[in-house]
């Protein structure tokens, strides 16, 4: 049983995890190329280093001590493109977290993209204990996956999910990226329609964020044409490609659960819900980030300074940060609001109001609720809260105005 102990000024809180479970995320930095859109920390290294990488994870899941956590229900192994690693590594990897843990597992997922699904594998990672896989799909036109940098193209699509199918695997997620260069409504379209064939039981929609730390935004803030910067939809389009496709997974009987995500009854993504509903997960490997309910804390981003701190140590943490009452009640909103169902304000009040200075804060959030729900942003009965369906695509404008 995890139960931890933190002050708040001069208010002691006991925080029972006794019945949470633990999701575990698992980092595998390493892609075959690097996305023109990617700001990341991945990169692309010669196959040598997946062993000692893979080595090194295992070393860290034997020294994390995680059968003294909660059970682990979810494992999420993500990248980078996790499903370059050779099988054997990977199950080499999921057998030291259920030797090291107290594995109750229902969801594990592994990240791979369509280009580097073959059957062989396909049957290795279902052998593995693997039962779910994240198909990063993202278009369904090769002009838009090209310009994006991707390396498949549509028919690798439709062959990876027959070969994950055949290996038993019926739990699939894709996703698709609005806002693509050379996307336009018509074949924005096309490729919800050509998703909807293939009805995967978890479906993904990502507006595409232009950072200035990616090729892509280095070229559209020097205005440039590199990359084919000149043909990216605008933000109207964007928000529009956004709520024709919420529209057709409505018809087609998923649920909206979270501002990006989609499933068919049952399916909603156990593990992600852990990181909306603020509830425990240990991240492993580079890069990766964890939080016990108090604290967050990451690993180092560089993977070969990762290996050799875990070989030295054990540990490659950094950036520990024990979450004040403060920045806590921001997270409740922040990501309690990403999900449709929203949040209770009440139960935020009774769990906040440790002292004058968290009171006065949640007055002053209850005045920014107000004019909110006013404006047609927030909406809900009495003490729930949630965005108003039809104002999801400008959910940051909401943050911004409710926590800034």
């Amino acid at each position: 049983m995890l139960c931890i102990r933190r002050r708040r000024n001069d208010t002691t809180a006991v925080l029972n995890l006794s019945r949470m479970t633990l999701g575990v995320y698992i980092q595998v930095p390493f892609c075959q190329t690097r996305c023109t859109y990617c700001n990341f920390h991945t990169g692309v290294v010669s196959r040598d280093r997946y062993e000692p990488y893979a080595s090194a994870v295992c070393r860290e899941i034997e020294s994390a001590e995680i059968a003294s956590w909660q059970p682990v229900d979810t494992v999420y192994v993500g990248g980078g493109t996790p499903s370059l690693l050779d099988p054997a590594l990977l199950a080499r990897i999921m057998d030291t977290l259920r030797r090291g843990s107290r594995a109750q597992l229902t969801e594990v997922t592994l990240e791979a993209d369509p280009e580097t699904v073959s059957e062989q594998k396909a049957r290795a990672w279902f052998d593995a204990g693997f039962n779910r896989i994240s198909l990063g799909s993202q278009s369904f036109h090769d002009l838009e996956l090209k310009s994006a940098g991707r390396l498949h193209r549509r028919e690798d699509i439709y062959r990876a999910v027959e070969l994950l199918r055949a290996a038993g695997f019926r739990n699939i997620s894709m996703d698709l990226i609005a806002g693509l260069p050379h996307q336009t409504r018509e074949s924005w379209e096309s490729s919800v329609a050509q998703l909807l064939r293939i009805l995967p039981e978890h479906v993904s929609v990502y507006m595409l964020e232009v950072d200035e730390d990616s090729r892509l935004g280095r070229e559209v803030l020097t205005g440039g044409s590199r990359y084919s910067a000149e043909a990216l939809p605008d933000d109207d389009a964007m928000a529009d490609f956004y709520d024709y496709a919420s529209a057709e997974f409505a018809k087609a009987g998923y649920d909206h659960y979270e501002i990006s995500n989609w499933g068919l009854p049952g399916r909603h993504s156990e593990h992600n819900l852990k990181y909306w509903r603020r509830e425990p997960y240990l991240g492993l490997g580079a890069g990766a980030h964890s939080f016990d309910g108090v604290s967050r804390w990451a690993n180092v981003h560089e993977p070969d300074r990762y290996v050799t701190l875990v070989e030295r140590s054990g540990s490659a943490r950094e950036q520990i940060e024990a979450l004040l009452p403060p920045r806590a009640l921001q997270e409740e909103f922040f990501l309690g609001l990403r999900q449709l169902e929203g949040i209770d304000f009440s139960r935020i009040e009774r769990d906040y109001a440790v002292d004058p200075y968290m009171r006065d804060m949640l007055a002053s959030l209850r005045l920014r609720i107000d004019t909110l729900r006013e404006n047609g942003l927030l909406q809900g009965e009495d003490s729930h809260l949630r965005i108003a369906p039809d104002r999801l695509t400008v959910s940051n404008e909401v943050f911004v105005q409710l926590l800034g």
